[in-house]
């Protein structure tokens, strides 16, 4: 007799042993990590003899369900059972409708602490950036429930992986990009229907890119570049119109020069704060600043050589001075990010040292800017220096059809990144287990990116026009497929990782600072990029290798393994997962040491990398800094300091401002903990935040120890 099994819509079907034989497995692969095929097929025969032996004829999915999860406690696969009781929780919440009322009713009435802290540079008080957040919840909704396949929305729940900004895959944005702004001012751009052409003084050069900067921001969901080097050639402009004005009035020459000298400087100055102004006070449809980095690179020879070095004195100057908060006080702004190059025309020695030095002072007092060995990046991406997207995502190489390398132009569609922690918790020190692991979930990284690619690929320029139709990335006609522009290594897909130093020390009980821990973590990173550099090929996808930042992910993972797991002592306590390859913040070591070993992933971590030291208050002792500085362009590609710039409203303090043991902020003079009344300032994840921080990133600043 064929025993029929009644669907959930009351369909009748004939029983299937092998659909039991699929439900354990995605529970094994997606849920436990713990894969067993023989037990599966051993579970679903068992099933299907006992229905024979009662003669049933008739039997509910729901009854055969609840078989399936005793049977897998009965064979002593306790994950894999609650992995499959998750799955089923996950087809039933896919099926329901009106999922959403309780995390946006939460976020009206500010008492979802999660979702309003999960990025530090949006206040999640403002109307603006409420509305934000409520479409960003009923975004994120409708992908897991409908566009994202029931395995990866598991995995994603159980924190195997993490599916970043899963409240924009609904709509065809990208993440982020190098602008080429060098094209859209030399041949002008569209924005709001309307044309901009070639700016005629450098002042509005500065508004046109602080324009562009926001309509792109608006349009995309990550961060942004921009090189300083293309607001060089408007300088001379804004000169010769001055020069030519005055010598009319004053008809001798060498006062004429003087007067359009001292009037270009003054423009130099304004156009400057137009933007840091304009960076900082916009809001774009994200519900936050954009996102965006300045890249100052300057050396010998090149064109606009003299006005490329006023331009990066003059954003170091005004970087130096603050910006006023609400009270006049002068205060580090978040944005825009700078970065500067290290090369020899800027290191000891060299034309343009005294950028670097004031660079410097830069850096001791608001942290920014960032520092790029041109000397080091040069080995590893084919003898290019370039800028990140935004924070930490790079490019590989890449040549046009004329055989010249191209960088700007270019564009990252998406993360996800791999829990590596929870695998080594999962493979309980054997080395063995933790690859094959591994390699199960590196497919489901692989899986959702294809699924990023295949939701954009078939999508018109006509989405955003200022990206794909008037110069930001590319220059398509009106309804031309955007997907071509993603094959060939053109634009990247992430392979994400967070937690490498947690991973290594649940197997092997020590830090990646140690011989054995740091060959270990190298070769988890190899073992990742091999996979990526296969899937290229494979695909014509750039996946590349990238070092989350993980701003409220690494709590979020942690959490999730620490219920899931219990406290496991340096792995799962602390309440967080070290970001990417990273020393973890609680570890004495010294700044030379720390970049120099980390130095080392940064040349496999290819996609993505920033590494870090934390430092004391260094205004008065600039050539520590510049020492390291020095240490870093012979040894590291790409470096920042962290250090403090923080302001109490209350009582005027600005120290430190400290993180109780209850996790609060509080001013060490007046004791105001009411985070609206204070300036705080931190490195989050490569960006500076000001809007406080998740639960899990909380505890990771206040762990974080003294290099220097």
């Amino acid at each position: 007799m064929q025993t029929v099994v009644i669907k959930r819509n009351g369909k009748e079907v004939d029983f299937d042993k092998q659909r039991i034989v699929r439900a354990i497995e995605k529970a094994m692969k997606y849920g436990s990590g713990i894969y067993s095929y023989q037990i599966a097929v051993d579970i679903a025969k068992e099933i299907y003899e006992e229905c024979e032996e009662k003669q049933t004829d008739k039997i509910s999915i729901f009854t055969i369900e609840e078989k399936v999860f005793n049977k897998l406690i009965a064979h002593g696969q306790n994950d894999t059972a609650r992995a499959y009781e998750a799955y089923k929780a996950i087809r039933t919440y896919q099926r329901e409708n009106n999922t959403t009322d309780k995390n946006i009713m939460s976020l009206v009435d500010r008492t979802n602490e999660v979702l309003i802290n999960e990025n530090s540079n949006k206040d999640a008080i403002l109307n603006s950036t409420q509305r934000d957040l409520l479409a960003g919840e009923i975004s994120k909704d409708i992908a897991m429930r409908k566009l994202i396949p029931t395995h990866l929305v598991q995995a994603h729940r159980n924190g195997a992986i993490h599916i970043h900004d899963m409240d924009y895959i609904l709509q065809p944005m990208t993440n982020c990009c190098l602008i080429n702004i060098g094209d859209m001012f030399e041949n002008g751009t569209v924005i709001n229907k309307k044309q901009i052409k070639k700016p005629r003084s450098f002042q509005v050069a500065c508004t046109v890119l602080t324009q562009i900067i926001a309509q792109i921001a608006s349009n995309q969901y990550g961060g942004q570049s921009v090189d300083l080097r293309h607001l060089a050639q408007f300088l001379p402009i804004s000169y010769e119109k001055y020069y030519n004005t005055i010598i009319e009035e004053v008809q001798d020459e060498e006062i004429a020069k003087k007067i359009a000298t001292k009037m270009t400087k003054r423009e130099l100055q304004s156009g400057i704060q137009t933007i840091q102004y304009q960076v900082n006070t916009l809001l774009t449809t994200n519900g936050q600043a954009p996102f965006v980095t300045m890249f100052m690179n300057i050396k010998e020879g090149m064109p606009y050589e003299k006005e490329m070095a006023m331009i990066i004195e003059e954003v170091l100057s005004q970087r130096i001075e603050g910006i006023e908060n609400a009270v006049g006080v002068k205060i580090t702004p978040s944005f825009p990010k700078l970065v500067y190059v290290l090369n020899e025309s800027t290191t000891k020695g060299g034309k343009y040292y005294y950028l670097t030095e004031l660079a410097a002072k830069c850096t001791a007092k608001r942290m920014y800017p960032d520092y790029i060995s041109e000397k080091k990046m040069s080995e590893i991406y084919s003898g290019n220096c370039f800028s990140p997207m935004g924070c930490r995502s790079f490019l590989p190489a890449w040549k046009d059809e004329n055989g010249n390398y191209k960088f700007e132009g270019r564009l990252n569609i998406g993360v996800q990144t791999l829990n590596l922690p929870q695998i080594a918790i999962l493979a309980n020190k054997d080395k063995n287990l933790f690859y094959n692991i591994l390699e199960e979930r590196l497919k489901l990284i692989r899986e959702m990116g294809m699924l990023r690619y295949n939701l954009l690929k078939n999508q018109p320029s006509d989405v955003s026009p200022i990206h794909w139709q008037y110069g930001g990335i590319a220059r398509l006609g009106q309804g031309e497929k955007i997907g071509k522009l993603f094959l060939d290594g053109y634009a990247t897909i992430s392979v994400g990782y967070i937690g490498l130093h947690e991973a290594v020390y649940a197997m092997l009980s020590e830090s990646i600072t140690t011989k054995e821990g740091h060959e270990f973590a190298l070769d988890i990173l190899n073992f990742m990029k091999s996979r990526a550099d296969r899937w290229k090929e494979e695909t014509r996808l750039a996946f590349t290798l990238y070092g989350t930042p993980s701003e409220s992910t690494a709590g979020r993972l942690c959490e999730i393994d620490a219920e899931t797991f219990g406290d496991i002592e340096g792995v799962t306590d602390k309440g967080y997962y070290t970001n990417s390859y990273h020393v973890t913040p609680s570890e004495d070591i010294d700044a030379f040491s720390k970049l120099k070993l980390e130095s080392q992933f940064q040349t496999i971590s290819t996609g993505g990398c920033i590494s870090y030291i934390e430092i004391p208050n260094m205004t008065n002792n600039i050539e520590a800094i510049e020492t390291v500085i020095d240490f870093m362009y012979n040894n590291i590609t790409y470096a920042e300091f962290n250090t403090k710039s923080d302001y109490c409203q209350v009582c005027g303090y600005d120290g430190e401002i400290m993180i109780n043991d209850d996790l609060v902020w509080e001013c060490p003079q007046c004791h105001n903990k009411d985070m609206q009344k204070m300036n705080v300032v931190r490195r989050t994840c490569g960006y500076l935040g000001e809007n406080f921080w998740s639960k899990g990133r909380t505890k990771d600043i206040k762990d974080r120890v003294m290099h220097l």
